[in-house]
């Protein structure tokens, strides 16, 4: 499998608009978390398994691109792509899409293992691990994509 996951489908909601008429900023990221759960329980990473090993997983940063508005109602999907992880670190960018293929924006994070008794970063539970370690070997011939590691600012042309 040497593409991106497509890990979510669903569509622009009506209480998803703002006063522009199209998909308010702050739901995209609501529809990156989604995806974010969805991963979670496509690898098992459910309230059984979190109860079993008292672990859990926090967001450390987010950085979320708008590339182009999402209409009432039009159908979006979400693919996620591991660019990194370490024993207790995993590095995910997701890509929304639209209709007809539409790049409307991504989210590029940054998730932390945690133990949830001592409420301090660990490393993943080896179940945990070895499915992410696949995800991202399946996933070597993706390219980086070209919003990953992006910084924010204004820039400034150079007279």
């Amino acid at each position: 499998m040497n593409e991106q996951w497509i890990i979510l489908e669903d569509h622009v909601r009506d209480e998803w608009l703002d006063y522009n008429g199209h998909m308010n900023d702050a739901e995209y990221a609501h529809v990156f978390s989604w995806a974010g759960f969805n991963w979670m329980e496509e690898v098992g990473f459910n309230d059984a398994f979190r109860e079993k090993y008292q672990y859990t997983i926090f967001t450390l940063e987010s950085h979320l691109c708008y590339l182009a508005e999402m209409k009432p109602k039009e159908a979006l999907t979400v693919s996620i792509q591991i660019l990194d992880y370490d024993e207790k670190r995993v590095h995910f960018f997701f890509e929304l899409f639209g209709e007809g293929g539409k790049q409307a924006a991504t989210c590029e994070q940054m998730l932390m293992g945690i133990d949830q008794k001592e409420r301090r970063p660990a490393p993943f539970p080896d179940e945990l691990f070895q499915k992410i370690a696949a995800l991202h070997a399946q996933q070597q011939a993706l390219p980086k994509p070209k919003e990953a590691g992006r910084a924010i600012g204004i820039r400034r042309k150079i007279k």
